[in-house]
């Protein structure tokens, strides 16, 4: 049998000693006894990286559309002001007293279009806040980003203190805001502090405004007064989740809002999926227990159902990422109970 080679002791050695070498790799002369050789590893070659395609900006083009609009309301808010200021000089005219009391109705409307203008500017702004603090969130938990995370999580902590039912939760998060934690499981934290007590009172709106919209539909005597019972219902739906959540629009803001909702139910196939839970519910014989007309009211209380859900994923500040989504099941189990309570007591 061969003799097993001698092998060197484990010791420790520092690189500024005269005993260590550095050596190339290619040399294989046998080092000096006594000396420590240090062979260095060959640095990696660096693979070539993948560029993006740079983006060329589309070149700026006129826009004919927005001069004519443009040129359209300054005329109109010209022909206003030469309006008003022709009547209250007629009025100043006629009676000094008519003309001062022109004079403070106008000051007193263009003071009341100041203060709207500035609240609806905010609303939008609060809104536009939201929304970047929804994409930053989750940006932040795909990239589990520490500073990411806690610059979201003070922003959170601004929207939150609006909300005095959010005390304790925004005390827990201000003591853990300091900890080691890491980026994906802040915002999961965060979203588990803040957003639970608020997922709650969004299901219960909800399931509040789909009974509400079930039982009216179910006994109106006209289509159109369903058609505008549900809209007025799903607009209230969404101002109060949109102010459960932290914004608080006006009416530019609900219009946004309300396309928002809509393009969000077109891109998730928001129908389909309540088409399939329709055909599950309704499938199992439930046909044969309701009337035709309280079948179309829990069909429409199921829709609104849907919209609200939509709108909780517009309005909501953080992504569902520790938190169940809401399901349309689950909704759907309330509002059939209340129907079958219904249809019982009858």
């Amino acid at each position: 049998m061969s003799e097993r080679p001698p092998t060197r002791r484990p010791a420790t050695f520092k690189l500024d000693d005269a005993g260590v070498i550095v050596t190339d790799p290619a040399n294989e002369s046998r080092p000096a006894r006594g000396t420590v050789h240090v062979i260095p590893e060959s640095e990696t070659p660096q693979l070539p990286v993948a560029l993006e395609p740079t983006l060329v900006p589309a070149e700026p083009r006129f826009r004919w559309g927005t001069l004519f609009w443009s040129a359209v309301g300054g005329l109109v808010l010209l022909g206003a002001g030469v309006g008003v200021t022709q009547l209250v000089e007629d009025l100043f005219a006629r009676s000094e007293s008519l003309g001062i009391l022109g004079l403070a109705l106008t000051s007193a409307a263009a003071l009341s279009l100041i203060v709207v203008s500035a609240r609806e500017a905010i609303g939008l702004m609060r809104l536009s806040a939201i929304e970047d603090l929804h994409r930053r969130a989750a940006s932040a938990i795909t990239s589990d980003d520490r500073a990411e995370s806690r610059a979201v999580l003070h922003d959170l902590l601004k929207i939150a203190h609006q909300n005095p039912h959010l005390a304790r939760a925004r005390a827990t998060l201000s003591h853990h805001a300091g900890d080691i934690i890491d980026g994906a499981d802040m915002v999961r934290l965060a979203e588990r502090e803040l957003m639970t007590p608020l997922d709650q009172q969004a299901r219960l709106l909800i399931s509040a405004a789909a009974q509400r919209v079930s039982l009216v539909t179910a006994i109106s005597p006209r289509a159109l007064f369903d058609v505008v019972f549900v809209f007025a219902a799903s607009l209230r739906l969404i101002r109060q989740l949109a102010r459960l959540y932290g914004g608080r629009p006006g009416t530019l803001g609900m219009i946004r809002l309300m396309r928002h909702v809509i393009a969000h139910l077109a891109i998730t196939g928001g129908m389909a999926a309540s088409d399939s839970v329709i055909q599950q519910i309704l499938g199992h014989g439930l046909t044969a227990k309701l009337s035709q007309r309280l079948g179309e009211g829990f069909l429409n209380g199921l829709l609104t159902a849907r919209l609200g859900l939509a709108a909780i994923d517009v309005t909501r500040p953080l992504p569902f990422a520790a938190l169940p989504r809401p399901s349309l099941t689950d909704l759907a189990k309330d509002l059939l109970r209340r129907r079958r309570e219904e249809v019982d007591e009858a």
